[in-house]
């Protein structure tokens, strides 16, 4: 092989047909491009869900799936003004009495704001309060209790298979526990293994 050898490979390329020279070129006046227009000019490009103006179907159609707003913890507001409208001194303030009074209107957590003011000393049990509500609710002499949200515990048990447990590091089973001694009772006897016989001699078979 010899270095102008290289020379003669030939590298493909593709011929670029010439448009825009004149009318009766072939590809003249417009370049095959057709008219005037957005697809007449250079870097026109549109997204793949483009529909020409209209609602494209990813926005037509519905959204399904996960969504967090299913875990929210929701609240129903409780206002001390309302306390005050409804409420004696010395009452307990609960959700079997707020229903009573018809301030409840959904089964949520109960939540007291600081809106308004009050001059009466009541026992409140809710669930959140915020900071304004809870100096109000001390300067009139009142207490309130905070009821602890349950929380759903789940406990997994995990079964350990034996039988498919791997192998120790001697290559070996461990030996099986007696069934006298997994019960509590007395170990039990085990025999002594036998003793094992020296392997006899072959004959000779040579001649004398």
């Amino acid at each position: 092989m010899n270095l102008t050898d290289v020379r003669k490979a030939k590298i493909p390329r593709k011929k670029k047909f010439p448009v825009g020279r004149g009318e009766s070129s072939g590809l003249g006046k417009t370049s095959g491009r057709g008219t005037k227009g957005q697809w007449a000019r250079s870097g026109t490009s549109f997204r793949p869900y483009f529909e020409g103006g209209q609602m494209s179907i990813i926005r037509r159609l519905p959204k399904r799936g996960f969504n967090n707003k299913e875990f929210k913890t929701r609240f129903e507001l409780i206002h001390l003004s309302d306390l005050a409208k409804h409420f004696e001194a010395g009452q307990t303030v609960d959700e079997a009495s707020l229903r009573a009074k018809g301030l409840l209107r959904r089964h949520y957590l109960l939540k007291l704001l600081g809106d308004g003011a009050i001059d009466r000393k009541l026992t409140i049990k809710v669930h959140a309060a915020s900071a304004s509500a809870k100096e109000k609710v001390a300067k009139a002499g009142g207490t309130i209790e905070i009821i602890p949200t349950k929380e759903i515990e789940v406990k997994v048990e995990v079964k350990r298979d034996m039988s498919r447990a791997p192998k120790s590091q001697g290559g070996t089973k461990p030996d099986p526990v007696p069934e006298a001694q997994s019960k509590g009772g007395a170990k039990a006897e085990t025999k002594p293994a036998p003793a094992q016989s020296k392997p006899k001699a072959p004959p000779e078979t040579g001649k004398k």
